[in-house]
């Protein structure tokens, strides 16, 4: 009778020790899209509400939170791509100010952008002519379209700081200076 191995060459079970490490990654991962999703979300909310109150002061109605949920999750995929990317990875041995302005500012162009091909998506459904159709980001123009980044732009930098911080300090000590009383 022979032994059976898991960690031999021709084993068609996956070794207890690497499923192991697969299942904690996966868990990682999926704790990391769940920050990056649940942080898009109320930020894109908010950008929803504040349309919300300004429309209707002008006596207009506006419902569209299922575009903040929608959006929040598939920016928090690309956010998630972009974070195994490394983009500011040149950047690592400067202060950290330059990686979180770095991925501040990448990620609001790519947030943009995303958003206006989402719109041109939305106009195409609608059947219109995409050439004719200049997506209306921020009120219109080069104007809403740089006003929209750049409150994007701010409003990353803290997602962006905290993320370094941990990094630099490492995920326990971060963890003790969020969690644990200070000195008295």
């Amino acid at each position: 009778m022979t032994r059976f191995d898991p960690e031999s060459p021709g084993s068609a079970n996956m070794p207890v020790g690497r499923l192991g490490r697969l299942r904690d990654a996966a868990l990682a991962e999926g704790r990391q899209f769940l920050v990056l999703f649940l942080y898009l979300w109320v930020l894109f909310s908010l950008f929803v509400l504040n349309e919300r109150i300004i429309l209707r002061q002008h006596g207009l109605d506006f419902v569209a939170h299922g575009f903040a949920l929608f959006n929040a999750f598939v920016l928090a995929k690309v956010m998630l791509v972009g974070e195994h990317m490394n983009l500011s990875r040149w950047l690592n041995r400067r202060p950290l100010i330059y990686p979180i302005l770095h991925d501040s500012f990448a990620f609001a162009v790519i947030f943009i952008v995303f958003h206006i091909v989402e719109q041109w998506i939305v106009i195409i459904v609608k059947g219109e002519a995409v050439a004719t159709s200049i997506p209306n980001v921020g009120g219109g123009g080069i104007g809403g379209i740089l006003c929209v980044a750049a409150i994007i732009f701010f409003a990353l930098i803290p997602f962006f700081a905290f993320r370094n911080f941990n990094r630099a300090l490492g995920p326990e000590r971060m963890r003790e200076m969020l969690l644990s009383r200070g000195p008295d």
